[in-house]
């Protein structure tokens, strides 16, 4: 397959894509959760195949609960899928009707952004969250997974493809790049791909960044904090430090460094670290941090660099903080401008650290795994993305537009207001 090729077929297919209804575009989301659910087996088996590969690989076990496709990660997706038909058609919003004289009236109007390229890790949910994405929002998209998950994401591409073409859609609007190789020629689209996201390391995602013309919509690592706060509820604390942190580790959003104000880190650290050893995750700190839990709990001690570091695993960072801004600082210093959440009674503390920490998402009082598009509402998403434009946080349907300006007049001309034969009024009509 020739990547280039492909790309440009599916570039001169997007316009027509983008001229479909939204009722076929949600017949298209509605007939692929119908054919995911009916193709189940096809797709455990396929799964199970590259999960007895990624074992035999030495894979480690966070890892591994990414890969796994079964019962409930199928049904969370066919969910995903039927939230986003009942989400309102991004495409085709007139954001802005001006008259700018008479009979000269100018629209702005939300439209597909194109062709995107995603290219994301081996994490079967995450092909069918961004191909039904990519549909709703009538966007061509280029799919390039995980080879540990590729024998899954080759089941799901076809049904999620076959589905897409019975439903009367462009046969060009999905296409699964599956080559490592591929990535390279994806790369040098730039006439034809107008969006690229990647989803993987720091490292990865700064290749793609170099190593093409194409805008790319960055996602990289989540090195995500919770800072407690002096006036930090102990009881309501430790359940969402610990959901954060074990509920899914492997995730970008498990936070991945607990700051603890000095004020209340002789009461709190202990409860604190017994809950970790509880929950079977290991501690890093710095001196101050394994001096106050020597003798009770194993605290390996880490340098200041070490806090830029993401885990994705049963390990997190602790470091003591004298106040709000000392927390807010350490976050804009060594965080991934991902999601970062404050525990704290005080409103003036939480007001400071909202509006001072520089990342996608600020929370107060709960754990950093909401950061999600599913769980936002959005259906599901593309990614978070970590810059600030074109879109910040999880990328739902609105960060799969972008828009244009349509101009209606009666044979006007430039000349006659440059020569003030004419003169513009601007007058904004009500949407």
């Amino acid at each position: 397959m020739n990547i280039q090729t492909e790309a440009r077929n599916m570039k001169l297919a997007s316009p027509k894509l983008a001229a479909t209804s939204i009722d076929q575009r949600n017949k298209a989301l509605l007939m692929i959760a119908d054919a995911l659910e009916k193709g189940k087996e096809e797709i455990f088996a396929a799964n199970n195949e590259d999960m007895e590969a990624a074992s035999a690989n030495g894979i480690a076990q966070s890892i591994l609960k990414r890969l796994k496709f079964n019962d409930q990660k199928l049904s969370d997706a066919i969910a995903g899928i039927k939230q986003l038909v009942d989400l309102p058609d991004p495409t085709g919003k007139v954001l802005l009707k001006r008259q700018l004289d008479d009979g000269l009236v100018l629209t702005r109007v939300s439209v597909p952004i194109g062709v995107i390229g995603v290219i994301f890790e081996a994490r079967p949910d995450a092909l069918v969250q961004i191909a039904s994405l990519c549909i709703k929002s009538g966007n061509c998209a280029i799919l390039k997974g995980g080879k540990e998950t590729a024998k899954t994401n080759r089941v799901l591409f076809r049904i999620i493809k076959d589905s897409v073409v019975e439903a009367g859609l462009p046969k060009e609007c999905l296409l699964q790049a599956e080559l490592h190789n591929e990535i390279d020629e994806l790369l040098a689209c730039d006439q034809d791909v107008d969006l690229l996201i990647p989803r993987g390391s720091n490292k990865f995602v700064r290749y793609i960044m170099d190593n093409t013309k194409i805008p790319v919509m960055g996602h990289s690592s989540g090195i995500c904090h919770i800072y407690v706060d002096k006036k930090a509820d102990f009881e309501a604390a430790i359940p969402v430090i610990i959901d954060a942190k074990t509920q899914y580790p492997a995730a970008c959003n498990a936070v991945e460094t607990i700051l603890v104000n000095k004020e209340i880190a002789g009461d709190f650290l202990p409860i604190l670290a017994k809950a970790f050893e509880d929950n079977g995750v290991k501690i890093r700190g710095t001196k101050e941090v394994h001096d106050m839990l020597e003798g009770a709990f194993d605290v390996e001690i880490m340098e200041e660099d070490d806090f830029a570091t993401e885990y994705n695993d049963f390990i997190v960072s602790i470091k003591l903080v004298n106040d709000v801004k000392e927390a807010a600082d350490h976050i804009n210093r060594f965080g991934s401008h991902h999601t970062d959440s404050i525990l704290t009674t005080d409103d003036e503390a939480a007001d400071y650290f909202m509006q001072m920490v520089d990342s996608a998402g600020v929370y107060r009082n709960c754990s950093t795994r909401f950061a999600d598009g599913y769980r936002y509402g959005f259906g599901a998403e593309v990614g978070i993305s970590t810059g600030k434009l074109h879109a910040r946080g999880p990328v739902g349907l609105d960060g799969l537009v972008t828009y244009k300006y349509k101009l209606v007049g009666g044979g006007h001309i430039v000349g006659d207001y440059a020569s003030g034969h004419k003169s513009f009024h601007h007058k904004d009509i009500d949407l």
